[in-house]
Formats: structure tokens, sequence, C-alpha cells
């Protein structure tokens, strides 16, 4: 039999494999994709999404009860874990037929099964071979094991979705996005929650001043934190899992999340048989253009190694295929790494974007510091002690905004409007002289007139 020959090969159908396979198919390219899973990749089954929907369901038990100060009446209520694990997995079923319908719109293959490049521009499939002029990973990443003693009886944030039954008493390691993110949800759902974090700040990467902040709201809602942590091993314990920290007796869990980072997906590809060289975290390397040292091989997203973000995925998915198959009359995208907007959905959330304090400290001659900490409006009635913090780090010779930094409700849908802005070479004054929306968290922004410090820290 003849083999089937495109002229793209997508192996992956997580959102960044599914945009390129689209919008190459648009351009004309015969193109497949190849998926052993579900489409939709980890955002849609077992990221932002699952995780956006528990972190709403979280948010209305707090909500519940600040709505009594505000003179609603009705009986406690009662978490149903069975009827919100069900209805989110519906709701992936439906974002799963959605991108099918999707790629079959655009004429894409879909090739299910897991993919392996067997040869030079020659992909396995399954029981099938197929053969293309260029070929895109997309694997994306996955969560894994620390090498810690019994690690194997922790779960991964893969597996507490679906968690039977719900965890009473939950121990999280790890103080990056997904811990703290989980260490929120679960409290809020109602379970005990201990957050271990071997390093002395959450949120590595994020403003010093913020990461400092988050640790003390998230006590206030309930989560005992534990910095400096050393979790030495985990073993079976009379009532579910023990885990053993060096200096401290044990801590009793039903459940151990493990949210201790995660890898590019290159196992089982054939890429070290193909002679491509995975850098030390085993990330593909590519260059500007998304491309390996093999001309017909390109990578992007999460199995690349760079900020694992859905968004990015999907930007350097556009930014590729204007570049392989055109567009038209305009000019190509681009992916710039730069001034990426990200957040952090605990309680309160977090929102960022460009650089931090310490960041524009090393880069500029002169920086110029802004910041708010305030009580949001409504915990005047709900009684609440939740603060916010706002923050605004400026060029101080140029009067640039250099980076906007915000810990409060809503602070992911306030920071994508300042994005915008800040790639746009938004002044301080510019933000001075915009009338504010009153009352809002988000006027607090263009209201703050009182500069923190004109020199060293912001701290003092």
């Amino acid at each position: 039999m003849a083999l089937r020959h495109f002229d793209l090969v997508v192996i992956g159908g997580g959102s960044g494999g599914v945009r390129a396979a689209r919008l190459a198919a648009r351009r004309g390219a015969r193109v497949a994709l190849a998926e052993g899973a579900r489409l939709g990749g980890t955002c849609v089954n077992l990221g932002c999404i699952p995780k956006k929907l528990y972190s709403h369901a979280a948010h209305h038990g707090t909500a519940f009860e600040e709505a009594r100060a505000f003179g609603w009446r009705f009986e406690t209520p009662v978490l149903d874990w069975a009827e919100l694990k069900r209805r989110r997995a519906a709701e992936v079923a439906r974002l799963n037929q959605v991108y099918a319908g999707l790629l079959s719109d655009a004429g894409v293959t879909v090739l299910p099964g897991w993919a392996r490049l067997t040869e030079a521009r020659t992909v396995q499939v399954g029981e099938q071979t197929v053969t293309a002029e260029r070929v895109l990973l997309a694997t994306g990443g996955a969560p894994g094991l620390p090498g810690i003693e019994g690690a194997e009886l922790g779960i991964t944030s893969n597996q507490l979705f679906d968690l039977e039954p719900f965890p009473r008493r939950l121990v999280v390691v790890g103080g990056g996005y997904i811990g703290c993110e989980f260490a929120s949800i679960f409290t809020g759902l109602g379970a005990q929650v201990s957050l271990l974090h071997r390093g002395e700040r959450l949120l590595e990467g994020f403003d010093d001043e913020v990461r400092d902040f988050v640790a003390g709201e998230l006590v206030k809602k309930g989560v005992e934190l534990r910095l400096a942590a050393r979790v030495e091993a985990l073993a079976p314990g009379p009532e579910g899992v023990s885990v053993r920290l060096g200096g401290v007796s044990a801590l009793a869990a039903d459940a151990v999340l493990l949210a201790t980072g995660r890898a590019p997906c290159t196992g089982g590809l054939g890429l070290e048989a193909l002679g491509l060289q995975l850098d030390e975290r085993g990330a593909v390397p590519v260059d500007r253009s998304f491309t390996t040292a093999l001309p017909w091989l390109h990578a992007i997203g999460d199995v690349t190694g760079r900020q694992a973000l859905t968004p990015v995925a999907l930007m350097q998915a556009a930014a590729l295929i204007d570049r392989l198959y055109g567009c038209g009359d305009r000019p190509p995208r681009e992916m710039s790494e730069d001034l990426v907007p990200t957040a952090v959905f605990c309680d309160p959330p977090v929102a960022a974007v460009g650089l931090t304090e310490a960041e524009a400290r090393r880069r500029h001659a002169k920086v110029r510091i802004w910041r708010s900490e305030f009580r949001p409006l409504r915990h005047a009635v709900s009684g609440s002690p939740e603060r916010a913090l706002m923050k605004l780090v400026v060029d101080g010779e140029t009067d640039r905004v250099l980076g906007v930094h915000l810990v409060a409700p809503e602070a992911p849908e306030v920071v994508q409007g300042f994005a915008v802005a800040i790639k746009a070479g938004v002044t301080k004054a510019l933000l001075d002289s915009t009338v504010a929306v009153h009352p809002s968290l988000a006027e607090e922004l263009v209201l703050m007139r009182d500069e923190v410090c004109r020199g060293g820290s912001s701290l003092a």
C-alpha cells in the first residue's frame, strides 16, 4: 500500500497543535494530526478549563458566607462533589467534540493513536505510517513525581479532578502555580489543606512583594502554609498517607498532591534515533522560527521548554504557520516572549505583566514604584480580612510603565487590558490622565499619585 503523504503532520492535539493544523489546512496545505488521547490537550482535559471550573466552585463557597453579611438568609450549603465532577466531565467532553469539529471543518485528517518518528519525514501512528514535507511537535508537557521515597503514594494534578472520595485532609507539595491554585481550590471546597514548599517564598518568578503578600492571604483563607519545608518521604498511614518532614512530626493526609514540576513530553517520539539532541530538561530546542536542528521538524508549546502557557502555544502556532504557508496581505504574526501576561487562579488571584521590581532595577538606571494596598469595597460589609495589592513598576527616566502586578479579585480580567497598554508603551503620566471607573478595583491603577519610593526597595 502506498504511503499517505501530507504537507504537514502535527503530533499532538492540544491547543497549539490543533490551531497549527487548522490554520495550515485553511491555507491549502494537506494536514494530518496525530493524537493518542482526547483532543484539547492538558488545557482542556486536565488543566486550565477544569481547574477554572473548580475554582469557580470554590469561590461559591466563600460567596455563600459573604452573602449572609449582605442580608441573604438560607440553609448552610453542602458541596456535592460527585455532581461537580460530573458537570466538569460533561463540559470537557463537549469541548473535545468542539475540537474534533474544528479540525473536521478545516479539512484536517485526524490520526488516532500515539505517533513516533521512524525516519526523516516519516511518522508511524499505530499501525499506519505517513510521510510529510514537514512535521510539527506539539506534544506538550506532563506532571512528574519527585525523587522522594514513597512518591508513588502521591498523586499529580492529573488525578486530582476525579479523586474519590473527596479529600478532607489534603497535603500539597509545591508552591508554584499548580500548588497554590489547588491549595486555594480545595480549601474553598471545604478541605483542610497544608501547603508545603521547599523555598522561602511561593510563586518563583513573580515580584517578591507579590509573593509575600499572596502567602499572607492564603493563610487568611485557611491554608496551613509551611515554607522551607523538606519532604523526606511518603508512607502508608493508619488513615491515608503519612508525609514525613525533616525535623518535625509527620502530617496525616487523605491525599497528597505532588505539584513539584512538569516535564516536556518527548518520550517515545523517536527523536534520539534521528539525532536530535534534547536540552538538559528534556525539551526540544528550537530557534526563533520554531525550527529544530532538523530543517523539516518544528516544535511549539510546552515541549520546547519555554513559557508553558496555552496562549503562548496558540500564538507560536499562528506565527509558525504564517511563516510556512503565508498569511495573505497582512504581515506575518510574530511571537515575542516579552510582556506575556500571566495569572495564578488562587484566592485572591494573582496577575502580572512585564518586569518585576527586581528585574527592573537590574535593567534600568532609575526605577520608580507606585504601590497600593487596600480592602476591596465588598469586604467593608462582608467582614472578610482579605486585602488587595496593586503595584506599578516604572522607568524613572522615560516614565514608561515596565510592569503591573496585582493580587486582587478579578485580577486576571484587569491585567489583560493593561498588557495591551504596556505593549503600546503606556506611561505613568498617561495612566494619571485616564478617568477612573468608580467604584472598581481597577481604578486604583490610574489613581495612584503618591510614589512609594524613589530608590532602593519599595518594601522599606
